[in-house]
């Protein structure tokens, strides 16, 4: 039953705890939207990307008609749509962040960032065709295709772009990519992965170099779920030279194991970082509080950290600056030495 839980929180990784996408118990890794794929573990910030590149047709000088291949293969535009309705909110967060804001009429209930976003009662996990189509829309953005949305919509001849939970930066980029084309914002797409590219180059630069690489534990949830280097996050992590003490413990490969309380003890983790406060309440105070906890590394040096559950859990635009939360902290340990 736990691991159905954590299935279901990856399959709907842009909604992390009480606020992007998953039960009030659990966080979602990096996806709202779509069973999280594994992959072997990287260190890079490029690394091999997993989406179909953006290619378009032969177009006159508004960009339209376009086809852009995406995640469910090739979707057509014959106009720039001027009324999307994303279900991811990822998606969202991407559409807003390239220029596209004024172009959505609606997004389901996890999409309240950025606080603009046109939030109803819509659902990515169950999603109701009916509900969706009322709003007349020209494009439908989501991260997954729950009970059959992308056949349903199809035949009501709406276009629809998946864009999964993404494994690699370039997954990303390719993503923010394909909308910036699907929605006529190809500049605004250019300026964004840009930006994105060079601030994450520019943290990652700031960071000491310690002669032993930290290791860490990536709190899904206080049942001891995480996330392993083949997740989106923990690539992340990977990026910023972190280890993970979760990557032996998944022998399945599924890559969010739930781990045992000796197996993080035995780890002693230099860095504890809590994707489930919003959610569940978990904070450096309550993990000190937990049997044997109290003598870890990481609570000893204070090197417990709350990040925020949702920008866990989503892949999009504000990865930056979760990379920027966790690249403080441990940039701290140059100055303290350890």
């Amino acid at each position: 039953m736990k691991r159905l839980i954590v299935l279901i929180a990856a399959f709907a990784l842009v909604a992390a705890a009480c606020g992007g996408g998953t039960s009030a118990t659990t966080v979602a890794p990096v996806v709202q939207d779509s069973t999280p794929t594994t992959l072997a573990p990287t260190t890079t910030l490029a690394p091999t990307t997993t989406l179909a590149p953006t290619t378009t047709t032969e177009v006159p000088d508004d960009g339209f008609p376009i086809t852009v291949v995406a995640a469910n293969g090739n979707v057509l535009l014959d106009e720039r749509p001027i009324r999307i309705v994303s279900i991811s909110p990822t998606g969202t967060e991407m559409l807003f962040a390239i220029g596209a804001g004024d172009q959505v009429v609606a997004v389901d209930s996890f999409s309240y960032y950025p606080p603009q976003a046109p939030v109803t009662d819509l659902s990515g996990w169950q999603p109701n065709i009916e509900a969706i189509a009322s709003y007349e829309p020209d494009l439908v953005v989501t991260s997954g295709d729950p009970d059959g949305l992308l056949e349903a919509l199809s035949l009501l001849d709406i276009p629809v772009l998946m864009a999964p939970a993404a494994v690699t930066f370039d997954d990303v980029y390719s993503q923010i990519e394909q909308l910036g084309a699907a929605t006529g914002n190809i500049g605004g797409a250019a300026e964004l992965v840009a930006q994105m590219q060079t601030d994450i180059a520019d943290i990652v630069a700031t960071l000491p170099e310690l002669e032993n690489a930290p290791t860490y534990y990536h709190e899904l949830d206080p049942s001891l779920y995480s996330a392993t280097s083949s997740t989106f996050i923990g690539t992340v992590y990977s990026a910023l030279g972190l280890v993970n003490i979760a990557d032996e413990a998944d022998i399945d490969g599924f890559g969010f194991p739930q781990l045992s309380a000796e197996w993080v003890l035995d780890r002693n983790p230099d860095f504890i970082f809590l994707a489930d406060g919003k959610c569940c309440g978990a904070s450096p105070e309550s993990v000190a509080e937990r049997a044997g906890w109290g003598g870890l590394s990481a609570v000893l040096n204070n090197r417990v950290v709350v990040l925020d559950d949702d920008i866990a859990s989503r892949w999009g635009p504000r990865i930056v600056d979760y990379m920027r939360s966790v690249a403080n902290v441990v940039g701290a340990l140059e100055t303290t030495g350890s």
